[in-house]
């Protein structure tokens, strides 16, 4: 992939302030993009990291589990930008439960967070990229798009579902120049996973090495985390040249997990 392939593409990452987001829209601002950053916590820092590596970025404070919010946001771009080239959908939440104990709040938030949002920005990315004959479309699912695990009810549907959307997304647009594909992580090493290992070590009167150990072990073979730095380049992958034959796939990224 050749230095600044992506100089003039506009790329909005769902859910980029921290994370896997921050990984991706990193990763795609090294090759030239343009940076729609959406999302809470630290925006500032967020847009400071992705400035520096020499592109524009453009705040979007989007409420991904409100339509009409997600609606206001592409019209934005397209004024101010003229439209969204790359796509990623990675904004997400999680809750745990049993099914019979699962908040119906907590359903419906999860569902419209991980899942409908994906569908409202794609289908409102997409007259552009037709347009244009061009456009790629990333969703971050899951190895939970893939496999199951207990009272994931609501985020194991909801990234089931991305995998459908991201197929059904591919095919539709076969015949141009527009990709979608879904990446499904593992565990993946961010500030929120580490205070999930922090947590465990304490809890139990681990070193932390052995918390990482023990909370990798569940499911990982590989024993090691995925870094967003990883993701973002797959998802740089995603959008070159080399893989516009690349279509509808759901591309693991865990270790072995879903291999088992």
């Amino acid at each position: 992939m050749a230095e600044g392939f992506l100089n003039g593409k506009t790329a909005l990452v769902t859910g980029s302030t921290s994370g896997i987001g921050l990984g991706i829209a990193q990763a795609l601002a090294r090759h030239g993009a343009r940076i729609v950053v959406n999302g809470f916590g630290d925006v500032d820092g967020a847009r400071r990291e992705i400035e520096a590596l020499g592109v524009e970025t453009l705040y979007q404070d989007a409420d991904m589990s409100k339509v009409t919010q997600i609606e206001d946001m592409m019209a934005n771009i397209a004024r101010q930008w003229g439209g969204v080239d790359i796509l990623v959908n990675n904004a997400g939440i999680q809750h745990v439960a049993p099914i019979e104990a699962f908040p119906v709040e907590r359903w419906d938030a999860v569902i419209a967070i991980n899942l409908s949002s994906a569908f409202h920005t794609t289908r409102l990315a997409l007259p552009v990229m037709q347009d244009r004959n061009w456009g790629r479309i990333i969703n971050v699912a899951s190895v939970h798009g893939l496999v199951a695990s207990v009272q994931k009810a609501a985020y194991v549907a909801a990234k089931h579902g991305i995998v459908g959307l991201t197929k059904v997304t591919a095919l539709e647009n076969a015949t141009r120049d527009i990709t979608c594909n879904a990446i499904c992580p593992g565990w993946v090493l961010t500030p929120l996973v580490q205070k999930q290992v922090d947590a465990k070590a304490q809890a139990l009167g681990l070193s932390n090495d052995e918390a990482t150990r023990q909370l990798l072990g569940e499911k990982e073979p590989s024993m090691q985390f995925t870094t967003p730095a990883e993701l973002g380049e797959l998802a740089v992958f995603f959008c070159s040249d080399a893989a516009k034959n690349v279509r509808g796939v759901a591309w693991n990224m865990d270790g072995g997990w879903a291999a088992q």
